[in-house]
């Protein structure tokens, strides 16, 4: 049975007419038409609904749709599917769709998702309200992010993160572009290799699909290719060279890997690349026409002429263990001969051999012509000691002979000077060299008749203190003895002689003293070893020497000198103790008569007392520190620079007192000290000489000038990854 629906009805509501099939069991087949519209210009729905008998879930719709608002669309769909829709006030089309195939309400949706597609918008949902905006701005919206399961039919939104396990995520980018159309998203996000994609879901699957694709792993085999005649390193180079040159032509995805220790050549990628490699590395594994080559190799760090020595040893022994002539600087050149020399303007060596003997030879000076790290010794010397002498008694003499009075007296040197000493220089004044120190009390007569007597009183204390902080600091390299002196020459009388001439009639004089300089101050030897754990052993030879301030007077000067020879094992930056020295000493003395010295109050008159105290504390410190590269040798260099900067600056505030206008002499800041960075142009660290012809045509070991090399374009990639194992040292521009 077919019913039509009121003309004022533009599209009729599927749900009723789906509870009008349901009622009645008939599939009703009428168009939606305006009234006084025209038969060709239908417009509306035509739904079929199917007998209720072949339904299995739920029922189906046939929607037919000519020229119909897009609005009236949304409609129908929400009736259906029972989901609220907002539309963007820009969601307006005029929208025909042809079905002759019942589908459910879910198969409508997708319909419907197909038909935004087609006129540019999207459905994206937001809660429970599904909102229909143009798809230029679809990625900007949260809609279906992550799924677990990315249809394979459906239109909707869907935001998809994949990881990439095998290949740049980034390489993938540029590739996958094209697919996507604009209002869609692709990012890679190289830290964690993965990629955002954001589409629909149609396509994000088909996307998915094609990275699984490409996402596998190389061909993992690897063919070891030992080599008997050439160069691993210089095999790789040559192949690397031909790949730059072909632009990819040639073994593309393929790795070329040199093992020194084996000379051997490791291949690995795809299998027909590789045999294609495999087949070019074996021809160039031909001996040469000499029978050996000529290198001259630059030196960076090491000396040559050393260098050469021990190279020389080496060979001997590698010739003398396999039974050969040694060769030494001067052997000709022959079948197997070889030849060392050094040049030391240029710091060079001059090496030629076989390619065998060649790479054993090279490869020794590869290691021993290294940056060798540098050590910063600093040592700590601190020495306080403390001096006090005290000096007490009582001389006298009595002279009464002229009065027939017993003579006498008690003479004992206080702090030196005696009564006699005082007695003279009363009598003869021009005869004072120098006044007695501390405290002098005297009485006394002297006259030519009478008893005559002296009596003096003397007193005197000294205090001496010496603090000494000696902080010396070297920088030498690894295993290499340095030396630090701060000292003064300080002359010490050994001897004197007088000489009285045989020449006239006034014999002639000549006095003369021998002296002996002598090195007063601060001395630091030290020769420091890195072991490979970090830590240092250090051979030191440490001497701390000064003039001492004594309070008695001595025949010459006094130094007091502490030395310390050892050897001691550290940590980087550690600060350990080599020794030091506590010593504190008490000395006392009398001079007296026998018996009289010990009477009561009495005997003070009899008696010259004196006692000294010595107390020395010394300790040294030192703190070594490794630097492993020209940054941390700067930043101490800096440090040091800027902190004796600072006394400089910091005095007067720079000004000189006296003189108005002048400033003192300040160091320069290290900033203008510091050399401009110019970009050094890399050059090779050996050259060949007399290579044949040959192998100078198909790859040249090192080209002194290279002029006639074309320069690579930028945007070629070589078609061959080539990893050596060892890089080559580069040959300073300037020696």
């Amino acid at each position: 049975m077919k019913q039509t629906l009121p003309a004022r009805l533009l599209l009729l509501s599927l749900a009723a007419a789906v509870t009008l099939a349901a009622g009645t069991g008939l599939v009703p087949v009428a168009a939606a038409q305006e009234p006084g519209a025209p038969p060709a210009a239908m417009s509306g729905v035509n739904p079929v609904i199917t007998p209720a008998s072949n339904r299995s879930n739920g029922p189906l719709i046939t929607p037919n749709y000519k020229d119909a608002d897009l609005g009236q669309i949304v409609e129908a769909v929400s009736q259906v599917t029972g989901k609220n829709f907002i539309v963007d006030p820009r969601a307006k089309a005029q929208v025909t769709m042809l079905s002759a195939t019942p589908m459910s309400p879910e198969a409508f949706y997708e319909a419907f998702l197909s038909i935004l597609q087609v006129h540019g918008f999207v459905a994206v949902p937001s809660g429970r309200v599904w909102k229909i905006i143009p798809d230029a701005n679809a990625r900007q919206v949260p809609a279906n992010d992550l799924p677990d399961k990315v249809s394979s039919s459906s239109d909707e939104i869907v935001t998809q993160v994949l990881q990439v396990r095998n290949v740049s995520a980034a390489q993938l980018v540029p590739i996958l572009r094209p697919l996507i159309p604009q209002y869609g998203h692709l990012a890679a996000y190289p830290s964690s290799n993965i990629l955002i994609i954001s589409d629909r879901a149609n396509n994000v699957n088909r996307l998915t699909r094609i990275i699984k694709r490409i996402d596998h792993g190389g061909d993992e085999d690897i063919d070891v290719i030992r080599l008997e005649h050439a160069s691993a390193a210089e095999v790789v180079r040559v192949v690397n060279s031909l790949a730059a040159a072909q632009a990819g032509a040639e073994g593309g995805g393929v790795k070329l890997v040199a093992d020194e220790r084996t000379n051997s050549v490791l291949l690995s990628g795809e299998s027909g690349q590789r045999l294609r490699l495999k087949a070019l590395v074996t021809h160039l594994d031909t001996p040469l026409e000499a029978g050996g080559d000529t290198q001259v190799r630059y030196l960076r760090y090491s000396d040559a002429e050393k260098i050469a020595v021990k190279l020389k040893e080496q060979l001997n022994g590698l010739q003398s263990s396999s039974g050969g002539t040694p060769a030494g600087p001067s052997a000709s050149r022959g079948e197997g001969g070889t030849t060392i020399w050094a040049d030391p303007e240029t710091n060079a060596l001059v090496v030629t051999a076989p390619p065998k003997i060649m790479r054993s030879l090279m490869s020794v000076v590869d290691r021993l012509d290294i940056r060798r790290a540098q050590v910063l010794v600093e040592a700590i010397i601190v020495e306080v000691s403390g001096e006090k002498n005290v000096d007490l008694g009582v001389n006298w003499i009595l002279d009464g002979s002229a009065d027939n009075i017993v003579a006498g007296g008690f003479v004992s040197p206080i702090g030196g000077t005696s009564i006699g000493d005082i007695a003279r220089a009363i009598q003869t004044p021009s005869a004072i060299t120098s006044v007695p120190s501390g405290m002098t009390i005297g009485v006394g007569r002297f006259k030519d008749g009478g008893t005559n007597f002296g009596a003096i009183l003397r007193a005197i204390r000294g205090d001496a203190r010496t603090n000494i902080i000696s902080t010396p600091s070297i920088i030498t390299l690894d295993n290499q003895e340095a030396q630090i002196k701060v000292a003064q020459e300080v002359p010490f009388i050994t001897g004197q002689f007088t000489n009285t001439g045989s020449g006239g009639s006034n014999g002639s004089v000549n006095p003369f003293q021998t002296i002996q300089r002598q090195e007063v101050g601060t001395i630091l030897k030290v020769t420091p070893q890195i072991t490979d754990d970090g830590t240092i052993v250090m051979k030191i030879e440490q001497e701390a020497s000064s003039l001492a301030a004594s309070s008695a007077g001595a025949a010459d000067l006094i130094t007091n000198k502490r030395t310390i020879s050892t050897k001691v094992l550290a940590d980087d930056g550690e600060v350990i103790v080599l020794g030091g020295l506590i010593s504190d000493s008490l000395t006392d003395g009398e001079q007296r008569v026998p018996y009289l010295g010990r009477i009561p109050v009495l005997g003070e008159l009899f008696r010259t007392r004196n006692a000294k105290k010595n107390k020395t504390n010394l300790m040294v410190f030192i703190r070594p520190k490794i630097l492993m590269d020209g940054t941390q040798v700067a930043a101490e260099t800096e440090a040091k620079y800027n902190y004796l900067r600072g006394i400089q600056t910091g005095r007067t505030n720079g000004r000189a007192p006296m003189l108005p206008g002048e400033r003192q002499p300040t160091l320069p800041a290290m900033e203008q000290l510091s050399p401009a960075v110019t970009p050094a142009k890399s050059t090779p660290a050996s050259v060949p000489v007399a290579a044949p012809a040959a192998a100078s045509a198909e790859a040249p070991a090192v080209d002194v000038a290279p002029t006639a090399a074309p320069a690579a374009k930028p945007a070629a990639k070589p078609a061959v990854t080539l990893v050596t194992s060892e890089a080559q040292p580069s040959r300073p521009q300037q020696r």
